[in-house]
C-alpha cells in the first residue's frame, strides 16, 4: 500500500470457504449472547441457534428483533416456539403445520405478544433499525476487513475471540444520535 493509492489483493490470494454467523445482540447491556457459527445458513440453523439463545435463561421471556428475511419465519420456528410456549399446534400426518403453511400466517404467531417468546419483524429496507446490525459492521471494521485467516476453522475461532473480548471490554448500549430533519411527505 501506498498513500493515495487503492488497498489491492495479492495474486496468492486464497479463498477458503465461509461461515454464517448468528448472533443476538442485548441492547440493554450491548452485549453479543450466544454467537453461532456454521456452514450454512438454513431454516433449521436458525432454529437451533435460536434455541440455543432460548436455554441461556429457560424461564424468561425473549423478544428477538429480525428482519423479514425467510428464515427468520419458518416452520422450525413456528414449531420451537410452541413447544418453548407449551402451544399446541395442528399438524398433517407428515408432521407439517396445517394452519401456518403460508408465511405470512407464521410471522403473525411468531410476533403474537401473549407468547414468551416472540419476534419483531423490522420494516423492509431498515436494518439500521436492528442493532444487531450495527455490532456486525464493528466486527467487519475491527476484525473481517484486513484480517487473514488460515481456514475456516481459524475464521470461526477467530470471531468467537472477538465476541469474547468485545462483551468484556467495549460491550456498552449504542447510544443513537440522529439529529435529522423531521421527515415531509
Amino acid at each position: 500500500m501506498r498513500p493515495g493509492s487503492i488497498e489491492r489483493q495479492e495474486h496468492e490470494y486464497k479463498r477458503h470457504g465461509s461461515r454464517c454467523l448468528f448472533a443476538n445482540f442485548e441492547v440493554a447491556t450491548g452485549r453479543v449472547v450466544a454467537p453461532s457459527i456454521g456452514e450454512t445458513r438454513t431454516n433449521k440453523d436458525f432454529a437451533t441457534h435460536i434455541q440455543k439463545t432460548i436455554a441461556t435463561d429457560p424461564q424468561a421471556g425473549w423478544i428477538f428483533i429480525v428482519d423479514q428475511l425467510n428464515i427468520h419465519q419458518s416452520e422450525a420456528l413456528v414449531k420451537l416456539v410452541a413447544k418453548e410456549c407449551a402451544i399446541e399446534l395442528e399438524l398433517d400426518g407428515k408432521g407439517n403445520l396445517e394452519l401456518m403453511k403460508a408465511m405470512a400466517s407464521r410471522r403473525t404467531f411468531l410476533q403474537n405478544r401473549t407468547h414468551r417468546i416472540r419476534f419483531v419483524y423490522t420494516p423492509k429496507h431498515t436494518s439500521w433499525l436492528n442493532q444487531v446490525e450495527l455490532w456486525f459492521s464493528i466486527l467487519v471494521r475491527r476484525l473481517i476487513k484486513r484480517g487473514t485467516f488460515t481456514s475456516v476453522e481459524d475464521l470461526g475461532e477467530r470471531i468467537l475471540e472477538f465476541i469474547e473480548y468485545f462483551n468484556r471490554t467495549m460491550a456498552k448500549p449504542f447510544k443513537w444520535t440522529y439529529k435529522g430533519r423531521p421527515l415531509q411527505v
